[in-house]
């Protein structure tokens, strides 16, 4: 283990434009479900598509019931020492960008900077009417909610309120997508963190910076597709490796 956290030592040293690329592992160590866990989110909450949730209303009652209920499970979470550890990366110069497959907020929490962050699955921190666009705080529609208004609608044109993500059956924000491949295209290292690198086609980006030259390290605590390109694999917490890696660090 000493060997790889000085080889990861040695990848940022040398690195000036790093592309953090981060999934649910990095969000669990934080207490937030996963998806595909035992016990995760799927198993316990079948998703409800957005064809659904614009069609059937019982559907978009049982779409904000189930959002209500992980917001009560996750409110408490905080960014722990893998998020802390991005926000270095970016005060010492070396963060080129931001990119995350999770929509829990807990990035922006932890002070990276939203210019920096692309959310490919979008945010669950805020809400928007997919009829006029108005966006407000999530925790606007949970007090909403909280107090009977079980579907809420947008209070400037009626149209209906959903958190802003991506859900099942939507398309994901192609400016959001074409920025997260150009900055995989123009990096020197990709470091993924917590990632399963299953879901397509976010899980093409570290393929693309390691195709343009970058090194590619990934720290998860199962394989992945792509282990066999990475330069640096490491099996073990994210918190923990990343800690070492600051604590010890010359950056």
């Amino acid at each position: 283990m000493l060997d790889q956290i000085n080889t990861l030592k040695r990848f940022i040293d040398q690195s000036k434009q790093i592309v953090v690329f981060t999934g649910a592992g990095i969000s669990t160590e934080s207490g937030i479900s996963d998806f595909r866990s035992q016990g995760g989110i799927w198993e316990r909450f079948q998703p409800v598509t957005i064809q659904e949730f614009l069609a059937d209303e019982v559907k978009r009652k049982l779409y904000w019931e189930r959002k209500l209920a992980l917001f009560e499970e996750n409110k408490d979470a905080k960014p722990n020492a893998g998020h802390k550890a991005i926000v270095e990366l970016e005060k010492q110069g070396k963060l080129r960008a931001l990119i995350t497959q999770n929509i829990d907020g807990l990035h922006q929490m932890a002070g990276s900077a939203p210019d920096k962050t692309l959310e490919i699955h979008g945010t669950s921190r805020e809400v928007i009417c997919l009829t006029c666009g108005d966006i407000k705080s999530w925790e606007y529609a949970y007090e909403r909610i909280k107090g009977g208004d079980t579907i809420p609608l947008c209070e400037k044109c009626d149209g209906f309120l959903k958190p802003n993500t991506v859900s099942f059956g939507q398309r994901l924000d192609p400016d959001v997508l074409d920025q997260c491949f150009m900055h995989a295209c123009e990096c020197d290292f990709m470091l993924v963190l917590g990632s399963s690198l299953l879901v397509e086609p976010a899980a093409s980006i570290p393929r693309e910076a390691k195709r343009h030259g970058a090194l590619l390290a990934i720290i998860t605590n199962s394989e992945t597709p792509l282990d066999h390109l990475a330069d640096l694999k490491i099996e073990g917490s994210i918190g923990e490796t990343m800690g070492k890696v600051i604590m010890n660090g010359s950056w």
